[in-house]
């Protein structure tokens, strides 16, 4: 679907071709990361982008018609906060390598309205038509970070994902759906479907219905909403959710709230330093493990489910000894079908870019083709 003719709305799926790994860490706007001066004439050079409502990351890409794998030239992370607007952001990253690319390819969380990003957590507006008059570009292109994460997965780096649990028997080589699915300020989902293209489907499952277990979930449920009201599971599995189920575990016991900030509420469990704060990481990781295993079931999803977020990265280790796996695979008789589909957690620092980058690059090939 287009917009104008000049961007292009996220619902439109692209192919996602395989690749061995992407490599780096993260790296601060204030440090300059390596960077590979593009060869004239070789090929060309694009931005790739994540935005969300704390970071904004960007990175160089180099591509030349046919090839499978991004080449990242250069790459920074921008704090949101510290700049007025994203193209001030863009203007600084360019600024800093001395180049003037013609294309952006931004993944951001929301959805394109009338020409409008629509996201609630962003900083400033996003605008893809004003984009491209600021910057000067040729091309911007928009799609939904989640639906960027599943093409990134494409090239993940095995040291960037930890196994949460490994089906060692019913293996298959065969193609299969991957759902990625991430808890961060809200809850987004998105699924890669195996096919001549890969399809990629952005959703809004994280708008499902809560299913809280009779007991002390349906109590900490009571809690957090009024009788007979919808509920959805981004409300527990998200950082302000987790938040939200800390509070609403300490007035079920009767005690102070300590914290109020997610990062402390989960330090505090990890640590096991406060009993109402292992208990909150232990509804939300259950939680997790449930809606995990419903969409694993919902999309047959044995080529994996993918669990990305910011703040995983300091829990995994609580979240292996925790309830997730077993709620994963507690679906009653389709339980040996659960016992098929391997979990990994993800390091999705760099991943957003790289799948904005090869959805771009797969929506140049395809273009070419036709011409």
């Amino acid at each position: 679907m287009r917009d104008g003719g000049s961007y292009e709305a996220y619902g439109t799926a692209r192919d996602a071709s395989s690749a061995d790994a992407f490599l780096g860490d993260v790296m601060p706007h204030t440090t300059s990361s390596a960077f590979v001066k593009p060869v004239p004439g070789k090929h060309e050079v694009f931005l790739a982008a994540d935005v969300g409502g704390t970071h904004a990351r960007i990175g160089l890409i180099a591509f030349q018609p046919g090839q499978a794998v991004p080449s990242t030239l250069a790459y920074r992370v921008y704090k949101c906060a510290d700049f007025a607007s994203f193209d001030a952001i863009v203007h600084a990253f360019c600024a800093a390598f001395s180049v003037t690319p013609q294309r952006l390819a931004l993944a951001c969380a929301g959805f394109l309205h009338e020409g409008v990003v629509v996201n609630n957590n962003l900083r400033w507006p996003i605008v893809p038509a004003e984009l491209k008059k600021a910057l000067a570009l040729s091309e911007v292109k928009v799609l939904n970070d989640f639906e960027a994460l599943a093409y990134g997965t494409a090239y993940l780096d095995p040291a960037g994902v930890t196994t949460l649990h490994d089906p060692r028997r019913n293996k298959s080589t065969e193609p299969a759906p991957v759902v990625v699915v991430g808890p961060g300020t809200g809850l987004g989902v998105a699924v890669r479907l195996p096919g001549t293209p890969p399809q990629v489907l952005a959703t809004e499952a994280g708008h499902i219905q809560l299913a809280a277990r009779v007991g002390r979930e349906q109590a900490v449920l009571g809690e957090l909403v009024p009788p007979d009201t919808h509920i959805p599971y981004d409300s527990v599995l998200s950082g302000p959710g987790l938040l939200r189920v800390y509070q609403a575990v300490c007035r079920l016991d009767g005690v102070q709230a300590q914290w109020q900030e997610p990062a402390s509420i989960t330090a505090a469990a990890c640590a096991g330093a406060n009993a109402q704060a292992v208990e909150t990481l232990q509804l939300f990781c259950g939680w997790l493990g449930s809606f995990a295993g419903d969409l694993a079931m919902l999309y047959g999803a044995t080529g994996g489910i993918y669990v990305a977020g910011g703040f995983l990265s300091s829990m995994t280790d609580f979240m292996a000894k925790s309830s997730f796996v077993s709620r994963f695979l507690d679906k009653g008789v389709m339980r040996p079908f659960q016992q098929t589909v391997p979990v990994y957690v993800v390091d999705h620092a760099r991943l957003g870019v790289i799948g904005a980058a090869s959805w771009l690059m797969n929506h140049a090939t395809q273009r070419s083709l036709q011409d």
